[in-house]
């Protein structure tokens, strides 16, 4: 049966490569991002004190149309870097900012609110802004064509990567990158860099399967389908939480500024790096099996900020369970929920799949048979009055399928 082929639309893909920099082009790579972390420093403190002195918003455009009178009063300093991506970084802190307003906005609606959760919310502070560390500030973003340029591998391993102020480094270029480059990211992770390359191409539409899937995602199980379809959580903050402890109790007992402290950090944040690649890995492995399989996904719209707020109170009125919630906190934060959904919608829209987001609320305990409102007496087991006990995962996983559309989500491949 032939089937019609879906509009191209242009999406971006980001490809992350790793960068073999000379020590030259190390040392003045790190002399950029010190740079640009001082100018973003510079732009957060013009801004704290305008408002706290004046009562005086400061917009990106005022901070932009001041570059060129900084990089004319510093040539060997600020002057030395793209104008572009200077550019790039004020609008990053604005971004920022953007954020911090919305969060205080949110935070002003739930003032409104009446009940005790709500007075635990209004002692909640919204933190502002905070200045940034030369060791933590890791990242600068080019646009490419200005102060960067891209030079794919020709037929061999190695591709570079020319940045203002740093120059030509090697690049492993251990894919094929596709798409026309719009910008390059250089990023220092630990002792090592990488640089992420930004492209804009077409989608390439899958071929379609005549199937739909409801997903059910968890902490005990990683997510369930509604085809009955479980995939386990492989819980890699729990493998590595031994070496964790140990590294970060040895690290806290060595000797402030000793070489042996510096390479306990350095080994630390190299246990995390892995646990956060590990996690990314599976993500990337899972999405993909699912917009291979199938034509549409049902997943579930959390919203995971919330549901790991810390649930310790205050010293009024102090929280229950304290402890519980932590672990739960913590589990859910490992699942990677978040994560999973951003890479699952981009894989989607590259393959011409639809991936539908559907309100939670009681999919688990509703009966996805005759919508009867069930009791759950174990974590696993919903039991419905009319059909007895269901698997509480491959329920909600087909309460989510029908509440998007499609169906009993056990569709049969055409």
């Amino acid at each position: 049966m032939d089937h019609p082929v879906a509009e191209r639309t242009a999406v971006k893909r980001a490809y992350k490569l790793r960068a073999y920099p000379t020590r030259p082009q190390e040392g003045r790579a790190v002399r950029l991002l010190a740079d640009h972390c001082d100018l973003y420093n510079a732009a957060l403190q013009e801004r704290r004190e305008a408002w706290r002195v004046r009562k005086v918003k400061v917009s990106y455009g005022d901070q932009s149309a001041q570059l060129k009178e900084i990089r004319a009063a510093d040539p060997d300093g600020q002057g030395r870097h793209s104008f572009t991506a200077q550019q790039q970084t004020l609008r990053r802190l604005n971004a920022v900012f953007t954020v911090y307003f919305k969060r205080v906005r949110n935070a002003e609606t739930s003032q409104g609110q009446t009940g005790q959760k709500s007075q635990r919310l209004k002692k909640r502070k919204v933190g502002y802004p905070r200045f940034k560390p030369r060791q933590r500030f890791d990242q600068v973003l080019f646009v490419a064509g200005d102060g960067a340029r891209w030079e794919p591998a020709d037929g061999g391993r190695w591709a570079h990567a020319t940045f203002q102020a740093v120059g030509r480094a090697k690049v492993n270029q251990h894919r094929p990158v596709v798409g026309r480059v719009k910008t390059l990211q250089l990023k220092r992770e630990g002792r090592r860099w990488y640089v992420i390359v930004v492209t804009e191409t077409e989608t390439l539409p899958l071929p379609s399967t005549g199937r739909s899937v409801g997903v059910d995602l968890g902490v005990a199980r990683f997510l369930t389908t509604s085809d009955g379809e479980v995939v386990p959580n492989p819980r890699f903050l729990d493998a590595a939480q031994r070496r964790i402890t140990d590294l970060q109790r040895r690290a806290e007992r060595a000797r402030p500024g000793s070489g042996n402290r510096r390479r306990l950090r350095r080994a630390f944040a190299k246990q995390w790096r892995r646990v956060g690649n590990q996690r990314r890995d599976f993500h990337h492995k899972t999405a993909r099996g699912l917009v291979d399989t199938y034509d549409a996904v049902a997943l579930e719209d959390l919203h995971v900020a919330a549901m790991t707020a810390t649930a310790s109170g205050t010293g009024e009125d102090p929280g229950r369970n304290v402890a519980a919630k932590a672990r739960l906190n913590r589990s859910i934060l490992d699942a990677g929920w978040t994560q999973f959904t951003r890479i699952l919608v981009a894989k989607a829209e590259s393959a011409g799949r639809r991936v539908i987001l559907v309100h939670p609320a009681y999919t688990s305990i509703d009966c996805h048979t005759c919508g009867t409102r069930c009791t759950r007496s174990r974590q696993e087991i919903v039991v419905c009055p009319v059909h007895g006990e269901l698997d509480a995962d491959l329920n909600g996983a087909r309460n989510l399928a029908a509440r998007a559309g499609l169906g009993s989500g056990q569709a049969t491949a055409a």
